[in-house]
């Protein structure tokens, strides 16, 4: 069930929320159980199975390791760890590794004869395996106690707003929520009339994005990207720019409404964005964008590997290992690995030159601008993201080595335009590119205002603000139940 779909906010969302405060309260958890389930059920419903499995798995695991000491709590985690990427790597993995080893055998000569096999990816496994590795993992460390009813840590893996595209969030936030006894919060939170509003406020400024936003530039992006040798560098560097905005503009969106649902129920799930691309610097790009993934590689990937405490080419080893499993995570192809590397390059090229770019700053006086520097430095970064995604939107290899070959060979004129002009038609080119321009300067306020950074202007200013939102949406929104991005991961 799409977030986007007329099932989800016009039947789903709003009668599993006024049951969920009818209903008394040591009945909630359920209801949410069950919900998550029909919500999941709702793509291919056969995969609840799995995902069942990996929950049992777990929860089992993670009794078994608090009870246990010494070499056996390490085997028990390792079988966890174990049973879980094993499912991901068998359903997300297989065809590619398959394809990859065929390749090499084939261009030896040899015959290869291991047939691909016809799976579809179960929505959003990435997503929950990495969320419930993250509870076996803080248990091993002590860091959680165990859950012992198997139901509340269902509904920790399977709880339907960030089921199948994150947050990936961990057990101390989450499934504590969902323990607690606390008035006001988690499963005993009661109608809270502000705390509804600013829910319903956040999930509609992210409506506002994948609607408005996101699927107007899908249109563009998916017509260069779909035939990239018809284009010059100017169409492609215009969907480039698009794409970038894209695939924020929907990522982030589902995470506010996802965020947004939660919290009229009374749950807070962490920030997962925050305004990336003002980002100074790869690194600063990284502590804003996918936050919960990211923090989830640095916590259980890059320091378990020694971090930066460790010899210099040891680090930049970490780096780049980090940033490869982290594109292979986003999917299995060669254009998400090149991604990874670019971003895993970037951060490392920035810490061997750091002390050159140093001096060369206060050489030409720019430490003296230091507003200057940073949107220098941010204009910098945009580009070097966006010169990334490049491969992780190409369909392939070969299409992501066309578009990087016309966008830097091919002259850069408005003539370019004239293929794309021919074919998309005027208004819908014209009014993508006005949207996304005008997104970026409001980006900052909006998203201030839904994460609480800031006070929203008061009485009827900040009503019109919002309704403001509602109408872009009803006269601007791109209709077509379109799937959310990372979705496939």
């Amino acid at each position: 069930m799409l977030f986007n779909s007329f099932e989800f906010i016009c039947i789903f969302f709003p009668l599993v929320t006024g049951l969920y405060f009818v209903l008394p309260h040591r009945w909630r958890w359920l209801l949410l159980l069950v919900a998550s389930c029909w919500f999941y059920m709702a793509f291919v419903p056969v995969y609840i199975l799995i995902l069942g499995f990996t929950i049992a798995v777990d929860y089992f695991a993670g009794l078994w390791i608090e009870r246990s000491e010494g070499r056996k709590r390490k085997l028990l985690l390792t079988a966890s760890i174990v049973a879980n990427v094993g499912v991901l790597a068998f359903f997300k993995y297989f065809n590619f590794l398959n394809e990859s080893i065929a390749g090499v055998v084939r261009g030896l000569g040899f015959h290869y004869g291991v047939p691909d096999l016809g799976i579809i990816l179960p929505i959003g496994l990435s997503f929950h395996t990495f969320q419930s590795l993250s509870y076996t993992i803080e248990v091993y460390r002590r860091h959680q106690k165990a859950e012992h009813r198997f139901g509340i840590f269902a509904l920790y893996v399977m709880f339907y707003p960030q089921l199948v595209a994150g947050p990936i969030e961990r057990p101390g936030n989450l499934l504590n929520q969902i323990n607690s006894t606390v008035p006001g919060t988690g499963m005993l939170s009661r109608f809270d009339s502000e705390r509804v509003i600013e829910g319903l406020r956040q999930m509609l400024w992210g409506f506002f994005k994948k609607l408005v936003i996101a699927d107007r530039c899908a249109v563009v992006v998916d017509q260069v990207y779909g035939a990239p040798e018809h284009y010059g560098a100017l169409s492609i560097a215009l969907a480039t720019y698009l794409f970038a905005i894209q695939i924020y503009c929907d990522f982030s969106g589902y995470t506010d409404i996802a965020l947004g649902a939660a919290r009229v129920m009374g749950f807070n799930l962490m920030v997962n964005f925050r305004t990336p691309y003002r980002s100074a610097s790869i690194s600063e790009f990284w502590s804003r964008w996918h936050i919960s993934l990211s923090s989830w590689f640095r916590d259980y990937l890059y320091i378990p590997l020694g971090g930066n405490r460790v010899v210099k080419w040891r680090w930049y080893y970490n780096l780049m290992i980090v940033f490869l499993v982290s594109g292979l995570w986003h999917g299995a192809d060669w254009t998400y690995v090149i991604w990874g590397g670019l971003h895993g390059s970037y951060l490392i090229l920035a810490l061997v030159f750091a002390p050159l770019l140093a001096r060369f700053t206060r050489g030409i006086g720019l430490d003296r601008a230091p507003a200057l520097k940073r949107w220098l430095n941010i204009f910098i970064t945009v580009q070097l993201v966006s010169f990334a995604w490049i491969f992780f939107r190409a369909d392939s290899i070969h299409d992501a080595g066309t578009l990087v070959q016309r966008l830097f060979q091919t002259p850069l004129a408005l003539d370019d335009l004239r293929q794309l002009l021919a074919d998309l038609p005027r208004s819908m080119l014209d009014l993508t590119v006005v949207l996304g321009a005008g997104f970026v300067f409001i980006d900052p306020i909006y998203d201030a205002w839904v994460k609480r950074e800031q006070p929203l202007p008061r009485g009827l200013a900040g009503i019109a603000l919002f309704a403001a939102l509602l109408m872009a949406i009803v006269l601007f929104g791109y209709f077509g139940s379109t799937s959310f991005i990372y979705f496939q991961f």
